[in-house]
């Protein structure tokens, strides 16, 4: 969904500026997807989008792939050790300083499955809006942890 959402933000900027977040709110809107202003910020930030005297525009510098964050299943890979489920809550437990990269990358990922998380030094506390779907998250962390 993240990279759709991308390539419909870079097709809509090829077009020429928009001049604020909500106006490309309002056009990511009209081509199907809704995002809150956390997310379009994101979006933003890893588009490398430009912001001038017309709005915001594709940088000159591009979409660098080696600059990008890690993927999600490599920060568990690397950090993550167990995952346990309480009703709706996931904890992941991680070695020693995992915690923090790994409920980054879970906010970056956007999953509907995740309503937001909190990490300690080796724990991270995810909350999922249901039993259902944390049962689905915790299948999906633990394929990745391996």
């Amino acid at each position: 969904m993240k990279q759709q959402r991308h390539t419909v933000i870079r097709e809509l900027l090829a077009k020429g500026p928009i001049a604020s977040q909500d106006e490309l709110r309002r056009k990511l809107a009209g081509r199907g997807f809704h995002v809150t202003q956390a997310t379009l910020s994101r979006d933003i930030h890893e588009l490398r989008l430009s912001k001038g005297p017309d709005g915001y525009s594709l940088s000159n510098g591009g979409d660098h792939e080696e600059d990008s964050l890690p993927e999600i299943r490599e920060v568990l890979q690397s950090f993550g050790l167990e995952v346990r489920q309480a009703a709706n809550l996931l904890v992941v437990m991680t070695t020693t300083g995992g915690a923090q990269p790994i409920a980054a990358g879970m906010d970056y990922e956007d999953w509907p499955e995740v309503v937001g998380t909190i990490a300690g030094d080796d724990t991270v506390l995810i909350i999922c809006p249901d039993v259902e779907q944390a049962t689905q998250l915790k299948t999906r962390i633990e394929g990745y942890i391996g």
